[in-house]
């Protein structure tokens, strides 16, 4: 499968979101979509990437970026992430990484020399015609929200 990247056209799908409801990126259309990609809800750095993603909402609206989230943890585990952290962006399921899989996230990883598949923290920056602008590989969660905007306010400035 072809590697996702900066200048391609974003693979489309359809998961369920905190609710149990369909969400494809295709109902984005016509906004900025940060697409990142998680290991799992509730642990230190994919809570911090939450946290700091939702604390930047108004930043983000004001530049029309809608956020979305994607890891491989069930509907119920979103909707208790989101509800405890006072999540206000979309949370999505992917439990087969078949989307994972589709965006190149899903991969090996090593961990203490044990090597297991995994999800890859990945932000993928889409713009309103559906094209990858920007891609950021194993991106810290402290610095994620951040660069989307620092990256916004350059395209704008351009």
């Amino acid at each position: 499968m072809a590697e996702v990247v900066a200048g391609s056209k974003a693979p489309l799908f359809t998961l369920e979101d905190a609710e149990g409801k369909s969400v494809s990126l295709e109902s984005f259309k016509g906004k900025w979509v940060a697409l990142y990609f998680y290991p799992r809800d509730n642990t230190p750095g994919c809570t911090r990437q939450a946290c700091a993603f939702a604390g930047a909402f108004s930043e983000m609206e004001k530049r029309n970026v809608k956020v979305v989230g994607v890891s491989k943890d069930s509907v119920k585990s979103h909707a208790g992430f989101s509800a405890k952290h006072g999540l206000n962006f979309t949370l999505l399921s992917d439990p087969e990484h078949r989307v994972m899989e589709e965006y190149g996230v899903w991969a090996e990883k090593k961990l203490y020399g044990k090597v297991s598949m995994g999800t890859v923290r990945t932000c993928f920056l889409i713009d309103p015609e559906g094209v990858v602008r920007r891609v950021w590989k194993k991106v810290k969660p402290d610095d994620n929200a951040r660069l989307v905007l620092e990256f916004m306010d350059s395209e704008a400035d351009a």
